[in-house]
């Protein structure tokens, strides 16, 4: 089931949708749902300011509960709306696929040594 949706999401044109799907899928399933929700245009009021919570959050992350791991959700979510944010992350996005392709639930492709 996992490999079918995999290989849907394979086929996305468009880079930066393609890899962010591939996170998703990564996530649990109440989770994902969320997201998809979240990453509506009509969710623009809520994801602005839980974004901004999240990076503030983050870097709070000496204080129990709070962590780093906030900082780059929260960047995701507002790089939907801020283009400088969204050539950020489609970079760094980049760099995980070809560098760390298990983080996106890709397999590794064989090295030539």
């Amino acid at each position: 089931m996992a490999d079918d949706r995999i290989l849907e999401i394979l086929t996305i044109q468009d880079d930066r949708e393609r890899r962010i799907q591939l996170l998703i899928l990564r996530l649990p399933e109440k989770a994902q749902s969320m997201v998809h929700w979240l990453r509506r245009p009509q969710a623009k009021w809520v994801r602005m300011p839980a974004g901004i919570a999240l990076i503030c959050g983050g870097c709070l992350a000496i204080l129990p509960v709070f962590g780093l791991w906030m900082l780059p959700l929260g960047i995701m979510l507002l790089a939907e709306d801020v283009s400088f944010l969204r050539n950020l992350t489609n970079k760094a996005l980049a760099w995980v696929e070809r560098r760390k392709p298990r983080w996106m639930g890709l397999h590794a492709p064989a090295s030539t040594l």
